[in-house]
């Protein structure tokens, strides 16, 4: 590669309600950005692609229109804030609408853009090369990271497949049995195979998810169990700080079981974690546990009014089983 490149900042569109853009107006501004740096293509009706040139490192991330306007704080999709952050090439796959393929990127199109780059020796040209994406968008970066042999690859409770003949406990899409898991770039278990490495997050108590986690086990995969995350891994990684550097760490061969452990220390004060733990706890009736949970998330926020009521009920059943209330309050 080049040396490294200067970004210029993005600046999406001057209105206060980024989820307001239209998908025209929203992709125009992408190709706008995209145009000065690299180049921004549609890839039939239901995808489109862009590219900035950066450094020798490329991020390969999966988004989607609706998620990146309503969730990312300029409306860009999360690969491109956290590329520019760091001076990293990227390429960003884009599902437009909640069409039935959309969001898996299950479209000949894309096929055909993937095999275009496989040809041209795209992903040779970059030292470091890491997929990144989400739920559907982590099922395509594992699936799509076939093209890119060596590549290291961050996959957020991504489904394995929907073929109904392998995941027919998966229920939740319903819209994706016209979606064909069979053909090229298919089944995600093999398609990282050439991978370096692999990780998989999820949230063990999200069964479908965690089914499908089960699915990617090759030597070469570390499947991470994030407990009391809940399903959107993505979201608690944000407000953690800790989705930057997790990808940093993998361009720069540095993820280790270690180093992720490290980086998921910030649950311990992230509200949704906290909260998603309480109730287990609750569920299960330990008010010796609760207790100390609680003492923890008070000293951090004072006026966790959840928290400071879970802590005066375990306090009471720990010194007296029968006055504490039955019914504990989840406001």
């Amino acid at each position: 590669m080049t040396g490294e490149t200067a970004y210029t900042p993005l600046v999406l569109a001057d209105l206060d309600d980024i989820s307001a853009l239209s998908r025209n107006a929203w992709c125009a501004a992408l190709d706008d950005t995209a145009e000065e740096l690299g180049y921004f293509e549609e890839l039939g009706p239901d995808h489109a692609c862009a590219f900035i040139e950066g450094n020798g490192t490329l991020l390969v991330s999966f988004d989607t229109f609706a998620h990146a306007t309503q969730t990312s704080p300029n409306g860009y999709p999360v690969g491109f804030n956290i590329a520019l952050a760091n001076g990293w090439s990227h390429l960003s796959l884009i599902a437009h609408s909640n069409a039935a393929t959309a969001p898996w990127f299950r479209a000949q199109p894309v096929y055909d853009a993937f095999d275009r780059y496989v040809e041209s020796g795209f992903f040779d040209d970059y030292d470091r090369v890491v997929f990144y994406g989400a739920g559907p968008c982590g099922y395509a970066a594992c699936a799509f990271s076939v093209a890119a042999l060596g590549a290291h690859v961050i996959a957020l409770a991504p489904q394995a497949t929907l073929d109904s003949r392998l995941a027919c406990w998966d229920n939740r899409y319903p819209s994706t049995k016209r979606a064909d898991f069979t053909a090229r770039y298919g089944f995600a278990p093999h398609m990282i195979e050439g991978a370096q490495a692999a990780w998989i997050l999820y949230d063990p108590h999200e069964t479908v998810d965690a089914m499908h986690a089960s699915l990617f086990n090759a030597a070469h995969v570390v499947r991470r169990p994030v407990p009391y995350f809940g399903a959107n891994l993505e979201a608690r990684l944000v407000e953690m700080g800790g989705l930057e550097p997790l990808l940093a760490h993998a361009a720069n061969g540095t993820l280790t079981p270690a180093t992720l452990s490290h980086l998921l220390r910030a649950r311990q004060t992230n509200k949704h974690y906290l909260h998603n733990l309480l109730t287990a706890l609750e569920a299960h009736d330990n008010p010796a546990r609760i207790f100390a949970l609680c003492q923890h998330v008070c000293a951090i926020f004072p006026k966790a009014r959840r928290f400071r009521q879970a802590r005066k009920r375990a306090r009471l059943m720990l010194s007296d089983p029968q006055s504490a209330p039955s019914h504990p309050d989840t406001a």
